[in-house]
């Protein structure tokens, strides 16, 4: 089977990323599908995670990055002409590969992704909940942003309804996209299976993620501030790409002990860190899924979470593999993390049934979902 998959890059370490490396490997390696990525930014950037060989990736070069530093006004001009150059360039290249299957990460391409007859099915990937999806790069938003933000609801809903399928990643997103019958639910899979687990002996919190609003660091910031407090022999760690200054600034601020608060960038070897903590603290906003809630999960650790919509809620089981708390309140999140850092036993008891949770994410069982998915889309 040919397949192309359609995302902005991937020298970012981010999940999408991750999640896209994972299994364009998986499908190469293991089905022996001929797997291609196309690209519209990155050029000339290695991939962050390791891809398989068997992979093709080709760039498209667009450079929507160039958004980033444009005022609204230009703004509008340079993505206008941007998008018609990249819908010119992914017509010609998915009418050159003839795929039998295009799957688009629900960037700038699914605005006409359909409209291409290039012989191939078109599938759509949400990795972010319907709620969220129009504003989860952004901490602030007005009455203009919002109607914004329905006007392109409403639009993207009618293309998603002429896709073949519409994969999310929870049964409850599932339930939010209602009037769409084309959907499917497949969660994300774990992206390693763990060569050791941790014995919970290091008194070590762990949170993984880029540092960014919807992460919620200043959330877990604060509760930190609390938490040193009552448990002085504990230390936090916090592993992600982007801007730490903030954070560093707003650690400063609340009189946190630096040299038990660490806010390191990103590591290639994250089973290391998992494995040399004895809690992981999600202190996200919102999540589509919660990947790094389940790597954490298969390396043994106890896990904390904000009860944000969707993804953290899907996957932990309260009382049982970790604690759910009220989202974005700090004050909870510093309760549950203290209260369940006093009691090791029944750390050692929620980490043996995370374990047991993460199986349900083995990469060989749901990429068999995947291969199911694509089946039924090509014997239509």
């Amino acid at each position: 089977m040919k397949i192309a998959y359609c995302t902005p890059s991937l020298y970012i370490a981010g999940g999408v990323e991750r999640v896209l490396t994972l299994k364009a490997n998986y499908f190469a390696d293991r089905f022996g599908h001929d797997v291609t990525i196309i690209l519209t930014d990155g050029h000339g950037k290695q991939p962050y995670y390791h891809l398989s060989d068997k992979v093709r990736v080709i760039n498209l070069d667009i450079g929507f990055e160039e958004l980033w530093t444009c005022t609204f006004i230009k703004k509008v001009f340079v993505y206008l002409r941007k998008q018609r150059l990249f819908k010119r360039r992914l017509r010609a290249e998915l009418m050159r590969l003839r795929p039998d299957i295009t799957v688009s990460m629900l960037r700038r391409e699914i605005n006409f992704i359909t409209d291409i007859k290039d012989g191939s099915m078109k599938i759509g990937e949400m990795h972010i909940n319907k709620k969220n999806y129009r504003n989860f790069e952004t901490e602030d938003t007005n009455i203009v942003k919002r109607c914004f933000a329905k006007f392109w609801m409403y639009g993207l809903v009618s293309k998603l309804k002429k896709l073949d399928k519409f994969v999310v990643l929870t049964d409850e997103d599932k339930k939010a996209w209602n009037g769409l019958k084309n959907m499917v639910s497949i969660p994300d899979p774990l992206s390693f299976t763990p060569s050791t687990r941790s014995d919970l002996m290091r008194k070590r919190v762990i949170a993984v993620g880029r540092y960014s609003h919807e992460k919620g660091y200043d959330l877990l910031l604060r509760a930190w501030s609390k938490v040193e407090k009552e448990c002085p022999d504990w230390e936090l760690a916090v592993f992600g790409m982007g801007n730490r200054e903030p954070y560093e600034q707003l650690s400063a601020e609340l009189g946190i002990d630096s040299s038990r608060c660490r806010l390191n960038g990103s590591t290639h070897d994250i089973e290391r860190e998992y494995t040399a903590s004895s809690l992981f603290v999600s202190s996200s906003r919102f999540e589509g899924f919660g990947m790094a809630l389940v790597e954490a999960m298969a390396c043994g650790l106890p896990v904390i979470s904000f009860d944000g919509a969707c993804g953290p809620r899907a996957i932990i089981s309260h009382g049982t593999d970790g604690l759910l708390v009220p989202a974005e309140d700090a004050n909870a999140l510093a309760a549950a993390m203290s209260s369940l850092m006093k009691s090791p036993g029944r750390m050692n008891e929620m980490a043996g049934n995370a374990v047991r949770k993460s199986e349900n994410y083995d990469m060989d069982m749901l990429a068999e979902k995947w291969r199911e998915l694509f089946n039924e889309v090509c014997n239509k």
